[in-house]
C-alpha cells in the first residue's frame, strides 16, 4: 500500500510540539510536512522560522492544504474545540490531551463515526508505551481480566526520589518541576487526576467500558508521609501510584487510582523515575508487561509520530470491545486491604472495616491495616482528608464481596503494638 502524504497543522509548540518538530525532521521517509503551527504567545522567541507560526486557529482548521491536525496544547476546553472542529471539517486528528479525550470520549466517538475520520491518541495514555494500539489490535478479541500499572511519570519520579534519594515530598516535587516532569501547578499529577484520565481511556479500549473520569476513584501521593515511607523501607517495600481496572466475578469492573505498597517480587517495584509500567492480564495471553518513558518531550513526541505514521496508511481505531460488549459497568462493591495512617486528632471509624489485622498507636501518628469494602472506604469522611494517608497493602487483592461481608458488623481482630516498644518508629 502506498503511503499517504501527511500535511500537518500543529497546535502548540511547547515541550512536546518542539519534540515532534525535531523527531519528524529525523524521519524523512515518513512523508509528512508541518505546514503551519498555531501558538498563543506572540512574544516568545522560537528556534524555527517565524513564517511557520500563526495566532489564528482558523488558518489551520479551514486550510484545504492541511489534512491532519495535531493538537498538543494543555488547555482541555480549547483542545476539544479544536479537535471537534477539525473532525467536522473531515481532517484526521492526533492528540495527546488525555483530560480532553477522557472527558469528551462519547462526543469524540460520535464525531469520528459521523464524519468518517480518525482520531488517534497513543500519546495520551503512557507516552512512549504503545498500550492503546496493543489493546486495539493484539487484544482485540482476547478476554482481559485486568490492566494495572504506573501511568504517570511525574508522580513516579517524585516517589523514586523519596525512596532512592531519601528526599522529602517537597524536595522531590521541586526537582520534578525543575526537570519539566511536573507542572508549576502539579495538582493533576500528584492528586491522581492525570492517571484517572488515562485509566478511563484504557477502560474503553480494554474492556469496552466508557465512563466519565469522575466515576473513577482517585487518590494521589500528596498525603504520603514519613511514617509510611519508613514502614515501607523496613519491610522491603516501595510505594507506587497504581491505576487499576479489574474484572469482577459478576462481570462488573473495579477501577481506581490509589497508592500501593509494592513488593520486590512485583515488576512494578523496579519502575523508577519518569518511567511507566503497565501489566495486562488476559485469558489467552496470560500476563504481559510493558515499560517505557512516561514523561518528557521525546517519549510523547514519539507516540504522536507513531500515530501520524499510522495515518499514512489510513489507520483508525475500530473500538472493537465497545462494539462487542457494550461495556461492563463499574462497581465499588468489592473488598480490598488498606494501610491507613492518621494523626492523633482524627477519628477513624473502625466499624467500617471487615477485619483489622494490625494497629499501631503513638503520640502523633497512628495506623490501621485491615480489609474493607471499597464502597465504605471511599465514602468515609476521613478518606482523602489532610492528616490521613490511605495506601493499598502489598497483598491487596481486589475480591468480589460476599453476602456475609455485605451485611458485616466489624470483627475487630487487633494486633496492638505499643509505640514505645516498636523499634520501627520513634
Amino acid at each position: 500500500m502506498e503511503r499517504k502524504k501527511i500535511k500537518i497543522g500543529l497546535f502548540g509548540f511547547g515541550c512536546v510540539g518542539k519534540g515532534l518538530w525535531d523527531v519528524s525532521n529525523q524521519t524523512p521517509g515518513l512523508k509528512t510536512e508541518i505546514i503551519k503551527i498555531c501558538v498563543k504567545d506572540k512574544q516568545k522567541q522560537r528556534p524555527i522560522p517565524k513564517e511557520y507560526f500563526t495566532f489564528d486557529k482558523d488558518e489551520l482548521l479551514y486550510n484545504p492544504n492541511i489534512n491532519v491536525i495535531v493538537e498538543l496544547i494543555d488547555d482541555a476546553d480549547a483542545a476539544f474545540e479544536i479537535v471537534s472542529t477539525a473532525l467536522k471539517q473531515g481532517k484526521a486528528v492526533v492528540s495527546a490531551n488525555k483530560k480532553m479525550i477522557a472527558e469528551h470520549f462519547t462526543e469524540l466517538l460520535d464525531l469520528q463515526h459521523k464524519y468518517d475520520v480518525p482520531l488517534l491518541y497513543e500519546g495520551a495514555s503512557c507516552a512512549s508505551i504503545p498500550v492503546i494500539r496493543n489493546l486495539e489490535e493484539y487484544y482485540d478479541n482476547d478476554l482481559l481480566s485486568s490492566i494495572e500499572g504506573i501511568v504517570n511519570g511525574s508522580t513516579n519520579y517524585i516517589l523514586t526520589k523519596i525512596f532512592k534519594d531519601k528526599l522529602n515530598y517537597a524536595q522531590a516535587l521541586k526537582q520534578a518541576q525543575d526537570l519539566g516532569f511536573a507542572e508549576s501547578n502539579p495538582k493533576l499529577d500528584v492528586e491522581g487526576f492525570d492517571a484517572r484520565s488515562k485509566l478511563a481511556i484504557l477502560l474503553a479500549h480494554g474492556f469496552g467500558t466508557v465512563v466519565n473520569p469522575e466515576e473513577i476513584t482517585n487518590l494521589g501521593i500528596q498525603h504520603i508521609g514519613e511514617l509510611e515511607t519508613r514502614y515501607a523501607r523496613e519491610k522491603g517495600l516501595t510505594i507506587k501510584l497504581i491505576a487499576r481496572a479489574k474484572k469482577l466475578n459478576d462481570k462488573s469492573i473495579a477501577a481506581f487510582v490509589l497508592p500501593q505498597f509494592i513488593k520486590s517480587d512485583n515488576q512494578l517495584h523496579y519502575i523508577d523515575n519518569e518511567y511507566n509500567g503497565v501489566q495486562i492480564e488476559s485469558c489467552f495471553a496470560d500476563k504481559q508487561f510493558f515499560i517505557g518513558k512516561g514523561a518528557g518531550a521525546f517519549p510523547t513526541a514519539s507516540a504522536v509520530l507513531s500515530d501520524i505514521s499510522a495515518l499514512t496508511y489510513d489507520y483508525k481505531y475500530e473500538y472493537k470491545k465497545i462494539a462487542q460488549s457494550g461495556g461492563f459497568p463499574l462497581s465499588n462493591n468489592f473488598v480490598t486491604e488498606v494501610f491507613v495512617r492518621f494523626t492523633s486528632d482524627i477519628e477513624i471509624d473502625k466499624s467500617a472495616f471487615i477485619e483489622i489485622t494490625e494497629q499501631y498507636t503513638a503520640l502523633r501518628q497512628n495506623y490501621i491495616i485491615g480489609r474493607i469494602n471499597f464502597e465504605n472506604l471511599i465514602s468515609a469522611d476521613w478518606f482523602n482528608q489532610t492528616g490521613v494517608s490511605v495506601i493499598l497493602t502489598e497483598n491487596a487483592l481486589v475480591q468480589q464481596i460476599s453476602n456475609s461481608e455485605s451485611n458485616h458488623v466489624s470483627k475487630e481482630k487487633h494486633q496492638q503494638k505499643n509505640a514505645l516498644a516498636n523499634h520501627l518508629f520513634v
